[in-house]
């Protein structure tokens, strides 16, 4: 088929996961490369399922083969599989706030599913770790109104030997002395209220735009950029997908 977002070299990178994760079905090559430039057109999109262009197969199966692998993981093992070789001499940790579109409203607790009300309404926040080239490395997605603070000692994991940048909002005394503790040093500006002036490399800190370049390359990605999805699986596998995109170019 004419290739529309997969590039030929990254499909191929992508054939090597897919022959190799127990629970991706194979079968028509073609088709399956059909049924995942059906999903990239649904992220850049951002349309109901039903809008999907026939070219791609039925929507409903196309939907259900989505829902399908998003219940095994499949998504999140793309993105991970397609973590090679990080540079980790920088970490970055960083949110963005994404408009809820109508149609992720619904019934039901919205917390538990990533939704909630902020200062732009109905929102949802995406929390990531990129490395020192702006790549993902991990996310987390909360309800909107939830402080930045609150993840950022899952995101920071395990890492070691890396210098860790965030702004000022991830000013704290415990998440400085934890990001020593494992042998990190922090780049973090102090806040205007604190009493001793914090130093930090300023050289350093301005590499901190890369996490900002990345959120404005998943925003390109109309379905990152205002949430359609009422699940948070379903939003975290498109954010996965999008990041494994990333990673393949």
């Amino acid at each position: 088929m004419q290739r529309e977002y997969i590039t030929d070299e990254a499909w191929v990178k992508m054939l090597i996961f897919f022959e190799s994760h127990p629970h991706v079905y194979m079968g028509d090559g073609y088709k399956l490369r059909q049924f995942v430039e059906g999903v990239a057109w649904m992220a850049k999109a951002g349309a109901p399922w039903r809008m999907l262009p026939e070219k791609y197969g039925n929507w409903n199966a196309i939907f259900k083969r989505f829902k399908e692998w998003v219940d095994k993981n499949i998504w999140k093992d793309l993105m991970k599989f397609c973590v090679e070789n990080p540079d980790l001499e920088y970490i970055m940790i960083d949110s963005t706030i994404v408009r809820a579109h109508t149609c992720a409203a619904g019934k039901g607790e919205q917390d538990k599913q990533g939704l909630g009300r902020s200062k732009g309404g109905f929102t949802s926040k995406i929390h990531a770790k990129v490395d020192a080239l702006g790549n993902p490395l991990e996310f987390v997605i909360t309800p909107g109104q939830e402080s930045d603070f609150n993840q950022a000692s899952y995101l920071l994991g395990d890492t070691h030997n890396s210098y860790v940048l965030c702004d000022k909002g991830y000013d704290s005394d415990d998440f400085r002395n934890q990001i020593i503790k494992q042998n990190n040093i922090p780049v973090i500006p102090g806040r205007s209220n604190r009493k001793i002036t914090i130093e930090y490399d300023k050289h350093i800190y301005k590499e901190r735009s890369l996490v900002e370049n990345f959120f404005s390359k998943v925003k390109y990605y109309r379905r990152i950029f205002s949430r359609f999805d009422k699940s948070i699986t379903s939003f975290y596998a498109f954010l996965y997908f999008v990041g494994a995109m990333i990673w393949l170019k």
